[in-house]
């Protein structure tokens, strides 16, 4: 296929007179090879820049892809060279172990499940107290593994392996030039979180929460709190007080860490008051300016207090299956479902960066998230273990500053939710900016729109997005992508290293378009929920795999492309993915309830057509005066933001008569969806 393109038509894809001649003979000089993969490596690496209008890009994209067979395989918008996969740690292994090719890794990876885990074991080198006597005890049955059986350690140890002089964390508040902050400082930084926790009475298996941002002060107490043997219990800073509380009551937190205040986009938020409200009997506070912006109670600390307590700490050694973090997701009933992350559930967030994200010494890892959410405790350890460093940027993602950021701390890894990228590109945010040091995105959180994602590895020169979906009962991912594969926009390339997953139909039969399955067991899958029935939630009344296997519950919806490809297809349950965060329906549900005039509600997520982030629409009952759709729905968001979480945000609000229902009386939400999509 010829990508050539005449001046003409690039003028009118919206290039000036000199572009487009200079664009016209960089793509007449040329010279791509025979496939239409080819002549797009051509065309992406050498003829094309991020200045280049992407109608331009898309336009190219679509021409040498026109005769593109996509009954065997997406589209790629990437493919590795042999350099780029020669050197990949997935490449690395498949050496080391005498294996062909990727394929045949993840199979052996499915087959040889403890043998996998004791090789990664090795290859980051895990440090022990006492090691274990074997990779995994499984007698026990899938659901019921024992992993690192007799083992003594403190994952917290390996996140400090690298020189202690090798950059740990790179910061930068609003308008301030970027901090380095080395291995060594935070090693010590984070003892001396864990001497002051211990002089406050914290001991093994005591909880104390982080309710703050992403900030070098929270991933010191994380990693603190760890050194103690206690337990972090992460909430994310966007909540309520009333969320807040619900989360220090089912972990038995009575101690947490917070800021003052929150600085953000010139605004100042409140962050100490939510949780002193919320019922914390101690809080550590850090001020997020030079001095307080609040008063502290008699019974709470500065953190500047922490500063001067000794440097030196030995990390309490916990068995493997201990709990070091409980982390909340939400189910379909009102309370968040609380799940523990063991000392091991570390292991998997490491390997999904090791293999999936190919993460290598050195490099600099950025992901906007909070402590609060899966991602921030993930970053925590697929950077530090993976002897990188992770980059934190104070003020908000979805601007300007942030870009410059990512161009500034020389980025190499960049994690993003689709509706940031959208934030990115309708603003205009990345012009002028070189991101040339990325060598991978990485998406998670939501659905992603295919154009944007072509729009996002065009900022790089054309790096793959690795698309990365899983949960927090996972600890990561269970299907992603590798540098390995070619990259398709809004497309996984795989399940992830170590287990396995099934698609599918009502019937538990196979389909190309339905609920996913995995097939446990693996690392970081959940063994149990403070405040549910584990088994009751992920494997009652699951089918049988069609091998007769154990399948696990997820809640996925999600669709099989040809070329072993997958795209997720939101979820198959009643939660949904809003701004990146899951929350229920039965959540948004029981604060709509008590606006004023309302009877009952249901809270839907709509797919876009063109596909990225869900939308919210509400089905509203309501009483005789109360008002349409109009007066409904600021109110709603209202008490949306004051009762939930502020970044929630009610695209549309129908009021009807009625909510349909079952012969159980349970709310058929897939129905309202449906009419709502119809009536579109």
């Amino acid at each position: 296929m010829d990508p050539g393109m005449t001046r003409e038509e690039l003028i009118a894809l919206g290039m000036d007179a000199a572009g487009a001649e200079a664009l016209r003979k960089r793509l007449a000089a040329l010279a791509p090879g025979a496939g239409s993969a080819e002549i797009w490596t051509a065309v992406s690496t050498g003829a094309l820049s991020p200045e280049v209008p992407h109608a331009v890009h898309r336009a190219l994209y679509d021409r040498v892809f026109a005769d593109w067979d996509t009954g065997k395989a997406p589209r790629p918008a990437w493919t590795p060279s042999p350099a780029v996969a020669d050197g990949s740690n997935v490449a690395a292994a498949c050496r080391r172990l005498g294996l062909s090719d990727y394929a045949a890794f993840h199979a052996w990876s499915v087959r040889e499940r403890p043998a996998f885990w004791g090789d990664l074991i090795e290859v980051l080198d895990i440090p022990f107290r006492k090691p274990p006597s074997a990779p995994a005890d499984l007698s026990a049955g899938p659901e019921h593994p024992r992993w690192l059986p007799g083992a003594r350690l403190n994952i917290a140890d390996a996140c400090f392996q690298a020189d202690r002089s090798a950059t740990a964390v790179i910061v930068q508040r609003e308008g301030q030039p970027l901090e380095r902050v080395t291995v060594g400082e935070l090693d010590v930084l984070s003892n001396r979180v864990a001497c002051a926790l211990g002089a406050l009475g914290v001991g093994a298996g005591d909880a104390v929460a982080i309710a703050m941002p992403m900030t070098l002060e929270s991933v010191a107490a994380y990693l603190g709190i760890l050194k103690a043997g206690a337990v972090v219990v992460s909430i994310a800073d966007s909540f309520a007080s009333g969320e807040i509380a619900t989360r220090l009551r089912i972990a038995g937190a009575r101690v947490a860490v917070t800021q003052d205040v929150v600085l953000r986009a010139g605004k100042t938020l409140p962050m100490y008051r939510k949780v002193v409200d919320a019922g914390a009997d101690r809080v550590i506070v850090v001020p997020a300016g030079d001095d307080f912006a609040v008063e502290l109670r008699p019974a709470d600390r500065a953190w500047s207090a922490l500063l001067s307590a000794p440097e030196h700490f030995e990390a309490v050694e916990r068995a493997p299956d201990d709990t070091m973090n409980v982390l909340f997701s939400s189910g379909t009933t009102g309370e968040p479902k609380a799940i523990p992350w063991s000392h091991t559930t570390a292991i998997k967030c490491a390997m999904d960066g090791y293999y999936h994200h190919d993460i290598h010494p050195g490099q600099v890892v950025a992901w906007p998230t909070n402590i609060g959410w899966m991602m921030g405790p993930w970053l925590v350890f697929a950077s530090l273990m993976n002897r990188a460093a992770m980059a934190l940027y104070y003020g908000a993602p979805n601007s300007r500053g942030f870009c410059e950021f990512v161009q500034d701390a020389r980025v190499n890894m960049l994690g993003v939710v689709p509706s940031l990228v959208k934030a990115w590109r309708g603003g205009d945010m990345t012009s002028g900016l070189d991101w040339s040091a990325i060598t991978a995105f990485s998406s998670t959180g939501e659905a992603s729109n295919p154009d944007d994602y072509l729009w996002l590895m065009a900022r790089a020169g054309y790096k793959p997005v690795v698309e990365y979906c899983g949960g927090t009962e996972i600890g990561g991912g269970y299907v992603s992508q590798t540098l390995v594969q070619p990259a398709s926009p809004s497309t996984f390339s795989t399940a992830c290293l170590g287990l396995d997953l099934y698609v599918l139909d009502e019937d538990g039969q196979p389909t190309n378009n339905g609920e996913l399955f995995i097939v446990p067991p693996s690392i970081g899958l959940s063994l149990s929920l403070l405040n549910r029935d584990h088994h009751e939630v992920y494997y009652e009344g699951t089918p049988s795999g069609p091998k007769g296997e154990l399948l696990r519950r997820h809640g996925d919806q999600v669709g099989c492309v040809p070329g072993g490809y997958f795209r997720a297809l939101g979820r198959a349950d009643d939660t949904m993915n809003l701004g990146g965060i899951k929350v229920s329906s039965a959540e948004i549900e029981r604060v709509l309830n008590t606006v004023e005039g309302i009877v009952e509600t249901a809270a839907v997520a709509i797919e876009p057509p063109d596909g990225g982030p869900s939308i919210l629409v509400v089905y509203a009952v309501t009483k005789d005066g109360a008002g349409g759709a109009a007066a409904l729905k600021p109110a709603m968001q209202r008490a949306v933001a004051r009762d939930l979480n502020p970044l929630f945000r009610v695209h549309d609000v129908v009021v009807v008569p009625s909510l349909p229902r079952t012969a159980s009386n349970k709310v058929m939400r897939r129905v309202l969806r449906a009419q709502y999509n119809e009536g579109a």
